[in-house]
């Protein structure tokens, strides 16, 4: 099924159990987390956590998110998650809290080869900021959150086209679509030649959908609202 795509897919979450699971689904060549997704795996040592991660995961990235709200702590903390793991990505937001920019901090940590993850991107005008910190050869994702960007009624597409067209223009720049909605998204993204894919594993499994009959999934459908209903012991007409 992979072969088919040409965007690599990204396993999104914090349970390590799901991690591994979706490692060894062959669809998957990288992992992402998130301080909100650790919070709802209930992750109580996050260098315990990614430690545990990255003996099972050795080969395929792995992006860490930095915790800290100011600069100088997001660079304390982007040294030491960095350290873990050649395999490793620092995530940094784009801005922290304040709305300041975080592209001085991107800037001193690229030019000394630590691969980072610049994450919660909405904006061609911060796509563009963030481009430009980044050291040119030194591997770095550009994390756009195109799902949420369709939640507010945008069409994402054009928006992920200009922030492809900017993150080609520096070497070793990867873009990633960020909170994808529905599986379909995976094959526009795709179509529009973005490097990567983040999804939670329900999406990716719904991948072995590829080229299925429709005819045959429509009474598939039919068939589970039967047993659904049967099971329920439902009764309209008395």
């Amino acid at each position: 099924m992979s072969k088919a795509l040409s965007i690599k897919v990204f396993s999104d979450g914090a349970v390590l159990e799901t991690m591994l699971h979706d490692l060894n689904s062959g669809l998957v060549t990288g992992f992402t987390t998130n301080p909100s997704l650790m919070k709802k795996a209930g992750i109580t040592s996050y260098i315990g956590f990614a430690k545990d991660v990255l003996k099972e995961i050795t080969d395929y990235p792995v992006s860490f998110e930095v915790f800290a709200d100011d600069l100088e702590g997001m660079e304390q903390e982007a040294r030491r998650i960095a350290a873990l793991g050649d395999n490793v990505y620092v995530k940094i937001p784009v801005t922290n809290s304040k709305g300041e920019s975080t592209a001085p901090l991107i800037d001193r940590l690229t030019a000394e080869g630590i691969k980072v993850n610049v994450t919660a991107i909405f904006t061609v005008e911060q796509v563009r900021e963030v481009v430009d910190a980044l050291k040119s050869g030194t591997l770095a994702v550009v994390s756009v959150f195109a799902g949420r960007i369709a939640d507010t009624g945008v069409d994402p597409m054009p928006i992920m086209r200009e922030a492809l067209a900017i993150c080609r223009q520096k070497e070793g720049v990867e873009l990633l679509w960020a909170s994808p909605r529905e599986t379909f998204n995976i094959y526009q993204a795709d179509s529009l030649g973005v490097d990567i894919i983040t999804c939670t594993s329900d999406l990716i499994k719904k991948l072995e959908l590829k080229d299925k009959d429709l005819t045959e999934y429509s009474l598939e459908t039919v068939q589970m609202f039967l047993r659904d209903s049967s099971s329920l012991g439902f009764t309209i007409l008395e």
